[in-house]
Order: structure tokens, then C-alpha cells, then sequence
């Protein structure tokens, strides 16, 4: 499909439907060439003058767009041409297209005419049409979880196709069966090493949820190549969640004062003497996973990224310390400040900083220095997972802890505004983060490499189906998640 196109038509759709089917991964030096080709066609306007539909421009601007390579959009008309026609897909591809917005007018326009346009013809649809279009609008591809989808889509929509396109959904369930194994082979070795390392005997009060934690590495590092460093992320990512709880259930303000100090020495001989036992066992188990972290990076990349490790877990943890004072002086920071120590207290930068390192990729002095600055590629997804979860407004397994929230800033900032304009606000800043997320991504001048990019993407991505909390507190498009790609066989 992708060698034997004779067209540039059929070349676009076969790249979309080998994404979308969630298979790129096997097909890279084919689609790099193929968008390669596709771009000098378009730069030299031959391919502008083949593109008759509203459904192939709109597809060439989302595949071009989201490789990096500059296209733009008509600033000067600020409308659609009437030349582009191309029925229901073709408003589709409209509306796909219009999530790679980087603050453009005419990309809001087509947000908001598509999702209309297809919300209002839906009772004319056919039923099988209709629910396809529902999940479009519900999961728009760019910004979601494209295992999710391709799951979703080969469960119900897929086996109607011929010739083609059959055998690549049959390739797909293939591919997704031995992904889904592989991943059940690594939920086993964290499940193994959780229990191995015992603190779930000791820390009673703390969230005892492995699989929950590799969710997030499955999630973020989704190549199938990126097995040994999806086992270390979620180590990583249990020590966010365990410190947090520490800090947000457990410790007195003078214990974490005493648990910061020593987080902030990081060495083994830190007098760690006072704490509690649980906060002992913690720091110490944290100290030697780093270390062993740090150690297979360097074997691997002949980087130690010791240093830029250790400062981001002292960081988060100073971080943590902030929010408890606040809690414990009964103080509303401005939303300038909770925002601000929020990106940190959230957990993405730690994260995605030990991505950075583990994927070896693009490892500069300079890169390094610009990462610890937190750039758009970091402080955006962890802009994302901030205010999503102060706008759930639930506590994770119902906890009782000491967190504060963006909403209760606000509205103490502006005592006039409603909870809903509040709400409005928040997903005004969300909308705002995507904007900047994507201009980073989609800059042919980023320092970073396309596999640390689409991390970043992936994290901002999972943020609601991790924070999606309905009024019963519990989290459907979780389950759904977590049921599609662990669980059910097909």
C-alpha cells in the first residue's frame, strides 16, 4: 500500500490507515519516505493541484503537520475553499485536522463547523456511520491514545473492509496480540519487583496500584521497542505516587520538613535517623532505584544523567513541601503561585525527564541545561494533567489528602465568578497548553528528537483517561482503557 500507491490519494490514505491501525511502528523508513515525497510534491504545488477534496487537503495538511514539516494555513482568506467538497469524511478529516492548532483562527473555525456540522447531521447517518462518528468526536485522533482507538475501531468497526485494507486489519489484530502479550510480560516484572521491594507491607497508607503505574509507561513509551525502559519508567512513577501519598496523607509538616532536607542532601549517609520508618525505607529504596536507573542509562548511552535525576526528584519533593505548608497555614496561594509549583508537584517533569535520558536520544550539554528549564515540551503536558485533575475535583481511591486545587485560587481571586466560568477558565488554559504542546511538536527547529516528542504528546494524551472522573468518583474511560488493552482478547 504505502510502495505501490499510484497516486498521491491512495499514498495519504495508506499512510493514515497504517497509523491509525496503530502499526506504524513497523513501517517507519516506508512513511518517512512516502511524507518525504508527499511534501516535495506539495512544496513544488503539483500536489495541490490533485488534491480536489476537502477530505485529501484536509488529510495532507494533518499528516504533513504532525511530521514536522512546515505547512500553514490561509491566513489571508480565513475560509474554506468552496472548491473542496467531499461529503461527511470529508468533515471528518476537517475536524482531525483542526487539533494540530498552534493558535491559528481559521483551525478554531473548522473545530467549531465541523463538530457542528457533524453533530447535527448525525440522525442522518447510518447507524454504523453514526457510531464512528461519535467516537471521532468523543477520541479525535491527535489528541488521543491511538492504541485506544485502533483497538476501539478493529472491535467495532473493523472486518467490513476488502481487499487491502482487510489484510492490514487482519496484520493489526495480529500486531495488537503480541503488543498485548508483551505488555502482560512486563506488568509481570513490575508486579515482581513492587513485591520484591516490599514497601507496600510497610507503607499501609499509600496507594498499592502497579498496574495503574505501568499504565502510564505503556501509555507514553507506546513503541513495542521500548520494553526494558517501560519497566524502569513505572518504577519511577511509583515513587511519585508513593512520595505524594507521604506527603499528602501521612507526614506531619516537621517529618516532611525533615524528609525535604534530606531528599535535598541525596546521599545515604543523610541523618534520616528521625523520620519515620516508612519515610525511611522510602528514601532509601528511591536512592538505589535512581542509582540503578542512572547506571543502565550510562551502560546504555554512555551518559550518567546522575545529576539532572537527582534534581528533579528534589525538586518534585520541594515541591510537595510548598503545597503542605499551605495546607497546614490554612493558605490559598495566589493561582499564580499554585500554578506555578503545580507543573512540579504534578509529576510530569520527573518523568518525562527520565524518558529524556532512558531514550538516549538527542543528549547534548545544551539540551540538558534547556530540559531542566522546563520547556513547552514538559511544562505543557504538566499544565494538562494539573488543572484536568483539579477539574475532576475526586480524590484517587477516595483519599483524604491535603491537595489544593486551581478552581478554589481562582474563584478566591475573583470572587464574582461562578464555579462554571471557573470551569470555563481552566479549560480555556487547558485548550491554550495543547496550543503551545503542538507548536513545540510540530517546529522543524526543536532540539529534541520525534520519539521524546511523541512521549510528551502521549503524556498530555492520557491526562483524561486518567482524570475523567464521573459522579460516581470512579474512572470509565480508564477501565475501558486499561480492559481493551490488558485484558480482553479478540
Amino acid at each position: 500500500m504505502l510502495c505501490d500507491a499510484k497516486s498521491s490519494s491512495e499514498l495519504m490514505l495508506a499512510i493514515d490507515c497504517v497509523q491509525k491501525l496503530d502499526v506504524e511502528h513497523h513501517f517507519e523508513e516506508e512513511i518517512v519516505a512516502a511524507l518525504e515525497s508527499l511534501y516535495r510534491e506539495s512544496y513544488a504545488d503539483q500536489l495541490h493541484r490533485r488534491v480536489n477534496t476537502l477530505h485529501e487537503a484536509a488529510l495532507l495538511f494533518r499528516l504533513l503537520r504532525q511530521t514536522r514539516y512546515p505547512v500553514f494555513t490561509d491566513h489571508k482568506r480565513g475560509e474554506f475553499m468552496p472548491s473542496l467538497t467531499g461529503g461527511s469524511h470529508g468533515i471528518v478529516s476537517l475536524l482531525e485536522a483542526s487539533y494540530l492548532n498552534t493558535g491559528e483562527a481559521i483551525l478554531y473555525e473548522a473545530n467549531r463547523f465541523a463538530t457542528h456540522h457533524l453533530n447535527s447531521s448525525m440522525p442522518h447517518f447510518a447507524p454504523h456511520f453514526a457510531k464512528f462518528i461519535r467516537q471521532t468526536l468523543a477520541h479525535p485522533y491527535h489528541v488521543s491514545l491511538q492504541s485506544y482507538r485502533a483497538r476501539r475501531f478493529l472491535v467495532s468497526f473493523g472486518g467490513g473492509e476488502q481487499g487491502r485494507r482487510k489484510i492490514v486489519e487482519e496484520f493489526a489484530r495480529r500486531d495488537f496480540k503480541e503488543v498485548q502479550l508483551l505488555r502482560l510480560q512486563e506488568l509481570e516484572q513490575v508486579t515482581s519487583w513492587w513485591e520484591t521491594l516490599g514497601l507496600a507491607r510497610e507503607l499501609k497508607f499509600a496507594r498499592d496500584q502497579p498496574s495503574k503505574w505501568y499504565t502510564w509507561s505503556m501509555t507514553v513509551l507506546s513503541n513495542p521497542k521500548f520494553s526494558s525502559y517501560r519497566v524502569a519508567l513505572t518504577k519511577v512513577i511509583a515513587f511519585v505516587y508513593l512520595i505524594d501519598d507521604i506527603f499528602d496523607v501521612y507526614g506531619s509538616l516537621d517529618e516532611l520538613e525533615l524528609f525535604a532536607k534530606a531528599m535535598n542532601k541525596w546521599e545515604l549517609s543523610a541523618n534520616i535517623d528521625p523520620l519515620p520508618f516508612c519515610m525511611k525505607i522510602t528514601y532509601t529504596a528511591l536512592f538505589e532505584t535512581t542509582n540503578e536507573i542512572a547506571q543502565m542509562i550510562y551502560k546504555e548511552h554512555g551518559w550518567n544523567p546522575m545529576d539532572s535525576l537527582k534534581n528533579a526528584w528534589i525538586e518534585l519533593c520541594n515541591a510537595f513541601l510548598v503545597e503542605a505548608k499551605w495546607f497546614e497555614q490554612s493558605q490559598v496561594p495566589t493561582s499564580h503561585d499554585y500554578f506555578k509549583n503545580g507543573i512540579v508537584s504534578c509529576g510530569v517533569p520527573v518523568v518525562l525527564i527520565h524518558i529524556y535520558f532512558l531514550l538516549g536520544q538527542a543528549i547534548t550539554h545544551e539540551n540538558v541545561s534547556c530540559l531542566e528549564t522546563y520547556p513547552n515540551l514538559i511544562s505543557c503536558p504538566a499544565t494538562i494533567l494539573r488543572l484536568w485533575d483539579d477539574l475532576g475535583s475526586a480524590k484517587d481511591e477516595e483519599q483524604d489528602g491535603k491537595d489544593g486545587s486551581f478552581l478554589e485560587c481562582f474563584m478566591k481571586e475573583n470572587p464574582h465568578c461562578s464555579f462554571e466560568v471557573a470551569k470555563e477558565e481552566v479549560m480555556r488554559l487547558i485548550t491554550k497548553a495543547w496550543e503551545e504542546l503542538n507548536k513545540e511538536s510540530f517546529s522543524s527547529s526543536t532540539k529534541f528528537s520525534r520519539d521524546f516528542v511523541e512521549c510528551c504528546l502521549n503524556m498530555a494524551r492520557m491526562v483524561r483517561v486518567m482524570y475523567s472522573y464521573n459522579e460516581e468518583h470512579k474512572l470509565p474511560m480508564f477501565e475501558d482503557y486499561v480492559n481493551l488493552l490488558l485484558i480482553e482478547n479478540f
